[in-house]
């Protein structure tokens, strides 16, 4: 129900379209095929857009061939200076060369037999040193430290590309093909297996289509530093069901023909935590047509039915973000299991004892009826005015060394606002004990706004043995209320 606790004037917090695309790139760039990659505006002075494209998981399997160069890790070895696709050796070459091409990229390759790893500094290729990771088509699983590691970094900041393919495209036939990967690094990973970006991957086997983007004047990946994206090719690939219940910032792109909503999206982008994740369909639209000898490939790239360039390059600058600033190592890795004793650390996490253990903005913690409690009567309610507002709520607590940490807490958001543009924001960080902030978990807006309530979940096991703050902050416009209510918060150790 709204609550709101009087007329204003919009002030705009940032839409999507704000965050997500940098001035990027020179001249147009073109590749060795006949098609022109759309040029990019003139590169940010100082911005250095860290990608660094995964060979671990038998990229080139088979006829795969999902390399920007056999030039690894760094493909500068192979052509200091590219200036067609041919000059790097892969069926991802267009792609990297593109992205050398426009300046304001540092391009690497995490090589096969190495491990996906964050926050060790003996790793050069160590996702802390990264602004986005490009798994493309992986066909091996992740181990449960790679994936706790490509979690934690899209949770921390980084940007996470994903590229599947068709159902029964086991290219090294070890029984598990691409879907299969992605699906379980979603499904059992440790720091949020509840469909932490809010999509799985199709089990199907998509001969072929002209996927069509949304209507659009404002999406970053449709509408980025590369030209404007209208459609893209199926050529053997899948598609994705999008669950907005589970994370209402996913949001289908483009959609097999005659779907829309919530089936049959062939391009996909959602967050997680303070990062960003972007999922394609097929391969063959990131093929360029050339690679390593005995491959057989396809020129997706320069397939004129789609602007699948564009799309792979305006994906990756959004997915950059900010570029160098964008991720943040953990402070300490994983704590070791067997060493903690299990329990919850938070106190009065239901408010029913008002404001003790609590420090919050007065009128936060509340039992007024206008707003539902997600259990017992008191919850913590921030903004919800109509009038300019800034709330604050947050507790202080230390997390044991030697313990696996996970912050939990139910949420509902309404709001008298309309449209999918943000005007009101509530950030959930964790802070040291100094106020710096040393994670935002999450931010949610007026758009997230839906009936009831939903648990979040985040991990804070880099954080043991440390007093960190955990703190809410709500940030309001001028002009038609937004409600954030936060209740039965928990911060459970094991």
């Amino acid at each position: 129900m709204l609550g709101s606790r009087m007329p204003r004037s919009r002030v705009l917090l940032g839409s999507a379209a704000a965050l997500g695309v940098l001035a990027l790139g020179a001249a147009a760039v073109t590749t060795g095929s006949a098609q022109a990659v759309p040029a990019a505006p003139a590169a940010a002075a100082a911005t250095t857009h860290r990608i660094l494209f995964d060979n671990t998981k038998q990229e080139t399997a088979g006829n795969a061939d999902w390399i920007i160069s056999t030039s690894q890790p760094d493909p500068l070895g192979q052509d200091s200076t590219p200036s067609a696709e041919t000059d790097w050796t892969g069926a991802l070459s267009s792609w990297g060369v593109a992205l050398q091409k426009a300046g304001g990229y540092s391009l690497k390759t995490l090589p096969s037999g190495q491990t996906i790893t964050y926050g060790n500094t003996s790793n050069a290729q160590d996702l802390s040193n990264f602004d986005t990771f490009v798994l493309p088509e992986p066909n091996v699983k992740l181990t449960t430290a790679e994936k706790t590691a490509v979690m934690t970094f899209v949770q921390n900041g980084g940007g996470l590309f994903l590229i599947s393919d068709h159902n029964n495209s086991d290219r090294n036939n070890d029984g598990c093909d691409s879907p299969c990967v992605i699906n379980d690094l979603l499904t059992t990973n440790s720091v949020d297996s509840t469909d932490p970006f809010g999509f799985s991957v199709d089990l199907l086997d998509i001969s072929t289509d002209t996927p069509k983007a949304i209507t659009s004047t404002t999406d970053p990946v449709l509408n980025g530093p590369f030209g404007k994206v209208t459609g893209s090719i199926i050529a053997d690939g899948t598609t994705f069901t999008l669950k907005p219940t589970d994370n209402a910032n996913v949001k289908g792109l483009l959609y097999r023909t005659g779907y829309s909503g919530n089936t049959g999206a062939f391009f996909a982008t959602s967050t997680f935590g303070s990062g960003r994740v972007a999922i394609w369909g097929d391969t063959s639209p990131a093929d360029d047509g050339t690679g390593q000898s005995g491959n057989t490939l396809y020129d997706g790239w320069n397939d004129t039915r789609g602007t699948n360039a564009a799309l792979a390059l305006n994906a990756t600058a959004w997915l950059a973000g900010s570029g160098t600033t964008t991720t943040t190592p953990p402070p300490t890795t994983p704590p070791p299991s067997g060493s903690c004793t299990a329990g919850q650390l938070l106190a009065n996490t239901g408010f029913e004892s008002g404001s003790t253990s609590w420090t919050a903005t007065s009128g936060v913690i509340t039992n007024s009826s206008s707003e539902a409690a997600h259990g017992g009567s008191y919850k913590a309610w921030l903004d919800g005015n109509g009038v300019a507002t800034t709330d604050t709520l947050s507790q202080s607590v230390a997390i044991p060394a030697g313990c696996a940490a996970t912050l939990s807490f139910w949420l509902h958001i309404d709001t008298a606002e309309t449209g999918t543009t943000v005007w009101d924001s509530l950030t959930a960080q964790v802070l040291n004990s100094s106020g710096t902030v040393l994670s935002t978990l999450a931010t949610y807006s007026n758009a997230n706004a839906a009936t009831g309530y939903t648990q979040r979940s985040f991990s804070l096991s880099a954080y043991a043995g440390q007093t960190v703050t955990i703190k809410f902050t709500g940030v309001e416009g001028t002009k038609l209320q937004t409600s954030f209510v936060v209740d039965d918060a928990a911060l459970n150790v094991s």
